[in-house]
This record gives structure tokens, sequence and C-alpha cells, in this order.
């Protein structure tokens, strides 16, 4: 997987110094349904890194949403052009990942995506995944969304893609869960 080069780092361990952050993951993909594969995975470790990858898909893997493509704007060209291997970014994520929880926003999808990828690299999934809700009270759920938005905005997030995503989903997390600490 590469570095997340676009922008610096954020690292919320400077943020939320008594705070240890989760890692957090996020996937795209080819649109929803059961023919949807993964296309890129993004990935923010405690300690702030980035890691995200595209994902070259398999001569089978066919389904293609151009709604899903104009949201995340990576094409099948771009896939087969820069993407690895479902048993490389496979490896990668048990490698990075092994015997960690990590967390992500849309489990169902999320979960499914990782079975598919885990499966078309004959690999099994060294590490679990969760739902990040899980980790949140109804007063934080409720202070979700708006949190969210207002840390897009903050970062100047343009761009709908796995890295980012994650990154922005593991500071919202710090944030409702921690009101008040000032960043």
């Amino acid at each position: 997987m590469r570095r997340d080069a676009e922008k610096p780092a954020i690292n919320p361990v400077l943020i939320y110094p008594f705070i240890v952050p989760l890692p957090i993951i996020d996937i795209e993909a080819s649109g929803f349904g059961a023919r949807s594969y993964p296309i890129e995975v993004g990935l923010v470790l405690p300690d702030g890194q980035a890691y995200c990858s595209l994902i070259q898909p398999l001569d089978s893997w066919t389904h293609w949403d151009a709604q899903a493509e104009a949201v995340h704007r990576v094409s099948r060209e771009l896939l087969y052009t820069h993407g690895r291997s479902p048993r490389e970014v496979a490896s990668q994520l048990n490698q990075t990942l092994h015997g960690q929880t990590v967390y992500c926003d849309a489990w169902y999808h999320d979960y499914a995506w990782l079975a598919r990828l885990f499966d078309a690299a004959d690999l099994l999934q060294a590490f679990r995944l969760e739902d990040i809700r899980k980790l949140l009270s109804h007063e934080q759920l409720a202070r979700w969304d708006q949190t969210k938005a207002s840390i897009i905005q903050a970062l100047g997030v343009n761009r709908h893609r796995a890295s980012n995503d994650a990154r922005v989903l593991q500071l919202t997390l710090e944030a409702v869960q921690h009101p008040g600490v000032a960043a």
C-alpha cells in the first residue's frame, strides 16, 4: 500500500495527546449489491499514519456503477493501471492490522467487500472488523453527522477517497467521544 501523500498527516495523538485513537478503515467499491467489489482501501492507524491502495479488479469482477464512480472518481482504467492485486492488498492489510480490531462506518458493506478481497487473495483475514457505532452512545451518535461535516470542512477534504474518509472518521470519533478537547 502507498503512503497517502496528498496532505501532511494530521496526527490525532497530537490533537488528543491523552487519548489513544483507534485504527479506522474505509473501503470504496464498484457500487452496491451482491456483485460489487472493493476498488480502494484506506486505513488510518492510531499513530496517524495513513495507507491507501487501489485494487486491480479480477477478470470476473465486472460490476461497475457509473454513479459510484461519479462519487469516488476512480475509473476502471485507473484501477487496471495503478491498482495492486487483491493478494498484495490483503497481505498488506494483514501485516499492518494483524490481531487488531479495526473500525468502519459501513460495516455491512465493508465486511462483504473485505470478504471478497480476502477470498480473491486466497488468504484468511488476520484482523477483526467492527462497526464504529458500537463505540458510541446515543448522545454521541446524535452529534456524529454535524461533527463529521465540521471536520470535513476544517480539513478541506474535497475528494471522496478511502484514506481521506478513514481520517475523517478517526477524527470524528475522537471529537464526539471527547467534546471540548480543542484541536
